[in-house]
């Protein structure tokens, strides 16, 4: 299956940003948490246990610029969506290169 780095990158935004959504929306979390809390229902501790390596990658090395933005409260939220854009843009680039190096070998 041939699939261009364009094709590649924009399948890749937007599941990031539907996987953001959807476990923001479903565990009633925000994006910064990445482990489940001691309140949550059980099932919701496990999910976000499960969850936590991945939003670990797509979320963790944006942490501190999240924290930074926050302490204004006025910031507007299209900054942070293009945030997470640029990041998993260079992301997706990083992680089609290899699996195309990797698949090539």
């Amino acid at each position: 299956m041939k699939t261009s780095r364009t094709k590649f990158v924009i399948l890749f935004l937007v599941f990031s940003f539907a996987f953001l959504f959807g476990t923001t929306l479903l565990l009633d979390q925000p994006p910064e948490s990445l482990v489940g809390s001691a309140s949550q229902v059980t099932w919701k501790a496990t999910l976000s246990t499960v969850l936590s390596p991945v939003k670990t990658i797509l979320i963790g090395p944006l942490l501190p610029f999240i924290k930074y933005l926050h302490q204004d409260p006025d910031t507007p939220p299209p900054f942070f969506l293009a945030m997470f854009a640029f990041y998993w843009t260079i992301l997706a680039i990083i992680i089609y290169y290899l699996v195309r190096k990797i698949k090539h070998t």
